[in-house]
């Protein structure tokens, strides 16, 4: 069994749990309200410029120029396709790109992408793709079984992001990180794959709660708002 094999099998509950959460269900129908699908685009657009930043510390603690390319072409599909996939789901609902830029994050959004840049800026570069595996390949297989949902990838609203999950590109993207995370992992033993396990599982179980996030569309309590501190 490969090592990524691995991961997985040791956490398979949390990692369906992603698959099967009401959200996910909801796009794949075309159930979902549309403003918890705003909310959580909003959010991702912010999540994602975070995540391609440590994908850019994966890049200073690589070794070779192979693995350096690599983890630039991550950036570089983070960066010009899945984003603009976000700024033209904002175009639709009328938001404009500054306003996607200066929007505040939410706790789960602060907490998710805070825990993924520490453990990469702390660690190694096994750690940097730890953090970063649950995402890219949760939504590989989220994209492919959605697509499998007669009409999904033709809805008029959730149909365009469907695509972009279960199209080749993404998972040409997604599967090198796989492979790049089990060649790292030949050369680890005891604690440190320990710690590598333990990264991907608190960061499949982040990728839980920014669903829950964007299904109860959830932000900083009324009472935290910025209105509510202004004057200090």
């Amino acid at each position: 069994m490969k090592f990524s094999e691995q991961l997985i099998e040791e956490i398979r509950p949390i990692w369906r749990a992603n698959h099967a959460h009401p959200f996910v269900q909801g796009i794949g129908h075309g159930t979902l309200e549309p403003e918890k699908f705003r909310h959580y685009m909003i959010q991702d657009y912010l999540y994602l410029i975070q995540y391609a930043k440590v994908f850019a510390i994966g890049i200073q603690k690589a070794r070779d120029l192979d693995v350096m390319t690599r983890l630039s072409a991550s950036v570089h599909h983070t960066l010009s396709i899945e984003m603009a996939l976000h700024r033209k789901y904002a175009e639709r609902f009328g938001i404009s790109e500054q306003e996607m830029r200066e929007a505040k994050e939410a706790p789960t959004t602060i907490a998710y992408t805070r825990y993924m840049l520490s453990e990469a800026q702390n660690g190694s570069l096994a750690h940097v793709i730890a953090a970063i595996l649950p995402c890219a390949w949760s939504y590989l297989e989220i994209g492919r079984e959605l697509a499998q949902i007669p009409g999904a990838v033709d809805h008029p609203l959730y149909g365009d992001w469907v695509r972009m999950y279960s199209e080749p590109a993404f998972e040409h993207s997604a599967q090198d990180m796989i492979d790049l995370m089990d060649e790292l992992a030949a050369d680890l033993t005891g604690d440190e794959l320990a710690h590598v396990k333990e990264i991907f599982l608190q960061t499949t179980r982040f990728e839980y709660l920014f669903w829950e996030m964007g299904n109860t569309i959830s932000h900083w309590p009324q009472e935290l708002q910025a209105d509510k501190i202004s004057s200090i």
